[in-house]
């Protein structure tokens, strides 16, 4: 695939993969990508994962031919794309390995005991590779989201190798909408590092930029402000719509039941509303969701003096992810010593920005009259 006259694609479609990252459901697989810029001199952006060696190379001699490359550019050296460092420079032995001084303390890392003497070329913030046509600027991306991770723009053909940046869950064979993967990905890997986005975008704005090629998922030529503005509100924290998250544990059915009362209640006043139960759910999902839209209900049992395991991990992945920026209600439930809305709060007390209802809904036990009215007026209050 040609993403331009002198850039090829040499990526793989990995659809052998159940779990990304050990913790990631991903229906459609993964893409790993990697790049070939041909020109006087020639560079490979990347290597993929260390299951698809002989592909990823037979994949790069297709597109040489007779010619051997000059530079492997490291951009982010996570193993599902610096893998293949050690093949390749086996396969190329005339190659020089490009990368910053970050980048060259994790090789070694991965790589006890690999030799480089004579074949690295470290590369620091702002400074340019010619490679004839092409000159590539290198653009130090700390955090976003390892510590090594730097971006590549080429002049020539205006496009800026992001990294994992602006990338998304699910293999390139795989059609499929971009926003939702892309934010399923984003927030579970990079949602911690709002900041660190926040100065590459503002990095990215000084680039005339008219391609983006990530390191996962497809290359972006079109409406790239659409691909931007969402980065730059999930880097924020800013809600993209108005919408009510309900996420919730019910063990026998009781907390249950409150929540599809309050649910029923908001549709009826024309609210957007998006249910998770915590058991039974996509975690990156109901996690993504939390940061898409600008309410959040969470509803839980006290369980053994604390709140229902689900939902301690629920909120444990949204401060994880830095949560802030959103109006919080809470349902709380317990039969004799209810303490699961002080539980919740607690855990969120470091969250920023969060706004909370006036007033819990508070089960015992069972759903009755009052707790009726409490959630009659709990869903006008969400809707104001």
């Amino acid at each position: 695939m040609k993403v331009t006259n002198d850039i090829i694609y040499v990526g793989v479609n990995d659809h052998r993969i159940d779990l990304f990252e050990g913790q990631y459901v991903v229906p459609g697989g993964m893409a790993y990508n990697s790049y070939v810029i041909m020109d006087e001199k020639i560079a490979v952006m990347d290597t993929v994962d260390g299951s698809f060696t002989d592909e990823w190379l037979a994949n790069i001699a297709a597109v040489l031919g007779d010619r051997q490359p000059d530079y492997l550019i490291v951009q982010h050296m996570e193993p599902d794309h610096s893998a293949n460092i050690r093949n390749f420079l086996e396969k190329y032995p005339s190659a020089i390995i490009v990368g910053n001084p970050r980048t060259f303390v994790m090789v070694q890392n991965f790589f006890p005991g690999m030799d480089f003497a004579g074949r690295k070329l470290e590369v620091k913030e702002g400074e340019t590779l010619s490679l004839g046509r092409h000159v590539l600027t290198f653009v130090m991306a700390p955090m976003v989201h390892w510590p090594e991770v730097m971006v590549t723009y080429d002049a020539a053909d205006k496009v800026l190798f992001s990294a994992d940046a602006f990338g998304k869950f699910g293999a390139l064979d795989v059609e499929e909408d971009w926003a939702d993967e892309a934010r399923r990905y984003y927030i579970g890997i990079v949602g911690k590092y709002g900041m660190q986005v926040q100065a590459l975008l503002k990095k990215a704005a000084a680039l005339d930029i008219e391609i983006i090629a990530p390191l996962h998922g497809p290359v972006l030529k079109e409406n790239l402000g659409y691909y931007l503005n969402l980065y730059d509100l999930w880097s924020s924290y800013t809600p993209e719509e108005e919408g009510i998250v309900l996420a919730y544990t019910s063990i026998y059915g009781n907390t249950k039941q409150a929540v599809q009362l309050l649910e029923q209640a908001l549709k009826d006043k024309g609210a957007k509303v998006i249910v998770h139960d915590l058991a039974r759910t996509d975690w990156a999902l109901a996690t993504a969701d939390a940061f898409k839209y600008s309410k959040l209900v969470l509803a839980t049992t006290t369980y053994n003096g604390d709140i229902f395991p689900f939902m301690r991990q629920y909120i444990d992945h949204l401060t994880e992810r830095s949560f802030k920026n959103r109006t919080v209600a809470m349902i709380e439930n317990g039969s004799w010593a209810p303490v699961a809305a002080t539980v919740m709060k607690k855990m969120l007390a470091n969250s920023k920005d969060i706004r909370y209802t006036e007033n819990n809904v508070k089960i015992f036990s069972a759903l009755n009259d009052e707790n009726r009215k409490q959630i009659a007026a709990r869903a006008e209050e969400l809707m104001k």
